[in-house]
Parts: structure tokens; sequence; C-alpha cells
């Protein structure tokens, strides 16, 4: 885990992008951030920020005429191309506005681990820069919640829809800045207290979704950065909810040892202050282990297939600029009808 820090503001120097994230580092991300594109699926960008859904209903812009059908609304009727054709057609409008992109960044205490490269809560900040810095350059508004399972005032910081370069620069200040990555209390958590701190993991991320129902407005493009770990029932209620009204990303972050332990072998594990030992010669424990966390995801994309909610699954040893670019030009964010 992360050493603690003597004070509350995190430097490039105290910083080595391995265990705590530069703030220099995701401001250099504004180059690759270029190759990102945050529309998908029925979302289409449009200049200067604007987004047209393909939801065909009683919008703002009309978009065509066509034969009536039964069960259209009657008040769209096209009575001038009905005279003139002598068969009934009704206005098909489309729906024009402005969408907010909102970020919901997990820096609770298990995303503070790593075995290669850097922690999950590096990449998550790493990840988190790039799409703000791709919100910016394609003109819309940022937003979003960075959060943790300190109990401290600064713990959740929210940070309402803006526009510009300096709301990307502002985002990416409190990115390398939370409170998380200096003092995390759990660190000196005693034995027998692993209960308890899951209990209070899922509570946090359940907080921080009520505070993003709070901020998010309908339609807008919603990113969930986190490992997933530590969702009660509520947590995966309050993000059905968000997924009705909004286009939700769920960007599933974990670390290899958490999905493959290692050949047969012991090893020691250390968070700087404690130390254990990995047994691992037993076939039957590491196949097991594996096929554990595999249904773990399998239930996740489940969830996210049922909800119509897009699903972009990324390793701390991966290349994860390529696997975003990938995961959001395949991404087919559709609402499933009621």
């Amino acid at each position: 885990m992360p050493a603690r820090a003597t004070d509350n503001t995190v430097t490039d120097t105290a910083a080595d992008d391995i265990a705590r994230i530069r703030q220099s580092t995701l401001i250099g991300l504004n180059r690759d951030a270029r190759q990102l594109v945050l529309s998908s699926g029925n979302i289409r960008a449009q200049f200067n920020g604007q987004y047209i859904s393909s939801f065909k209903g009683r919008g703002m812009e009309f978009d065509e005429a066509r034969p009536y059908q039964p069960g259209d609304d009657i008040r769209a009727m096209d009575w001038r191309v009905t005279a003139r054709t002598g068969k009934a057609h009704t206005k098909v409008f489309r729906e024009e506005r402005e969408r907010p992109v909102l970020l919901w960044v997990d820096y609770r205490q298990p995303m503070f681990f790593g075995t290669q490269q850097h922690f999950k809560s590096v990449l998550a900040a790493k990840i988190s820069a790039l799409l703000a810095w791709s919100t910016a350059h394609h003109g819309d508004r940022l937003g979003g919640l960075i959060f943790s399972s300190q109990q401290s005032r600064n713990a959740h910081i929210e940070l309402r829809p803006s526009r510009g370069k300096s709301a990307s620069l502002h985002f990416i200040k409190q990115l390398a800045q939370h409170p998380a990555w200096f003092n995390n209390p759990e660190n000196n958590s005693e034995p027998g207290t692993h209960e308890q701190s899951a209990s209070h993991h899922s509570s946090s991320a359940t907080q921080a979704l009520g505070r993003l129902q709070k901020v998010s407005k309908p339609g807008s493009l919603i990113f969930l950065i986190s490992d997933f770990r530590n969702m009660d029932d509520m947590a995966w209620t309050r993000l059905s909810q968000l997924g009705r009204h909004s286009d939700v990303v769920l960007i599933s972050i974990h670390d290899p040892l958490e999905s493959q332990l290692p050949p047969a072998g012991i090893y020691k594990i250390t968070d700087g202050k404690r130390e254990i030992n990995l047994n691992t010669y037993s076939k039957q424990q590491r196949q097991q282990y594996h096929q554990r966390y595999e249904a773990q995801q399998a239930q996740l994309q489940n969830r996210c297939r049922k909800q119509g909610m897009q699903y972009i699954h990324i390793s701390t040893a991966d290349d994860y600029l390529s696997v975003l670019q990938q995961g959001l030009g395949l991404a087919t964010i559709k609402k499933q009808k009621p």
C-alpha cells in the first residue's frame, strides 16, 4: 500500500506513477486523449459538443415524416403531407441535447494494490484523465465524483459539470491530490477486521452512487472506473437507476494476481507494514481461485448486458489506451425496452 505522506499535497517528487500518480503524468495524457472517441452505438457526436440521439419521439428537431402506424400519437400527425399524399403521415422528431460526461472514480482501499506496472488506483487515475481530456477535446461539460472509504471531510469530492480545459485540469488536480493517496487508515487495521472493512467499502460505494444520482441529469454519459468489489444490493439498484436515463460505461480494473495465482511456490506479499506468505502449491486451489474470479466477472458482465450498460475490462498489465480505444470503438450503448 502507498506509504503515509507527511502533508496533504501530492508532489511529483513524492509520486512514482507506481504506487502514487504524478499530476504531471495526468496532464501529459492530453495528447493521447485525442485518440479516444466518446460517442458510440446510437450516440453520434456533433459539432460544439452537441449530441443527437436516435430516439424517435416528440423532441426538439423535426427529422422526417413517415406513414402513420397504429399507436402513433395523433398530436404528431403531419397534416400537410397527409393532405398532399392522401395517406396519413406522422412527424418524427429527434432530440437534440448537450450531453455532460460524468466520471465516477473509485479510490477505496482495495484499489491501492498492484503486482505489475502500477497500482489499480494509478491506472484508474490515468484512465480518468484520458476521459477528462477527451471530454474537453469534444467540447463537452465534465463533472463527476472521486471517492474513497475514508471518513475525512474530503473523502468524497464532487465536481459539477463544466466545460473547457480548465475543467479538465481541475478534475486532474483532484485525481492527483485526493486524500486517499496520503493516508489510508485501513492500512493500520488489525487482523479480523476484514468483514467490517468489506461492509465499509460497500457503504462507501453506495453513498457515492447516491451522490452521483444527484449530480447526473437524464441523457448524461457516465463512466464508472472501479474494481467493483464490495458492491451491495443497494449499490447495484442505484446503478440500475442511473442506467435508465443515462448511458453508462463500466470500466472494470483488476490486477493479474486477482485473476490468476502465480505458479506453484511460496511468495511473500507485503503492504509495507505487514507481510504474509502465499502458498500456491495446490493445483486445485489455483484452479478454484481462477474459477471464482471468472464467475465474478461473468456476473458483472451479465448485469451490464441486462441493463444495457457497456462493460470494459482492463488489467494493470494491459496497454490501457489500446484497450480503451477498442472498448469505446466497439461500444453499443443501447437501452433495452421495458
